[in-house]
């Protein structure tokens, strides 16, 4: 059995900015990811542990709502965060369906997928 920390004891225990350090940190290895490696697969997993950085720093900011906005409603605030990660990930799903789709393309036409290589698009 599991036992989960009330969110209020989460609040005194884990600060916002080590949430918001491990996404920068994700975030950081992710474009780092992209820039370095050549394989697109491999890029494509970058990219979403990028957006999986956006999606952290989103519920963060959603778990501990700025008390000096006047009249911001913490539900309210929780919500849009969750809000916003739903979009992410839905936008993430359609990226890497249509990626790894143009992925296979180019394999079957190449018999190979290095990045460096896919400066055409004619066939």
């Amino acid at each position: 059995m599991v036992n989960y920390l009330p969110l209020a004891d989460v609040h005194s225990e884990i600060p916002l900015g080590a949430f918001l350090g491990l996404s920068l940190a994700m975030f950081a290895l992710g474009a780092l990811g992209v820039l370095i490696r050549k394989n697109p697969v491999v890029v494509f997993m970058c990219i979403e542990l990028m957006l999986n950085a956006v999606n952290l720093s989103f519920l963060a900011f959603a778990a501990y709502p700025n008390p000096a906005i006047a009249g911001l409603d913490p539900a309210k605030s929780a919500m849009s965060g969750q809000a916003m990660v739903m979009i992410v990930m839905a936008i993430a799903a359609a990226e890497v369906a249509v990626g790894l789709g143009i992925i296979m393309a180019i394999f079957r036409y190449r018999n190979q997928v290095d990045v460096d290589e896919m400066n055409s698009m004619r066939g």
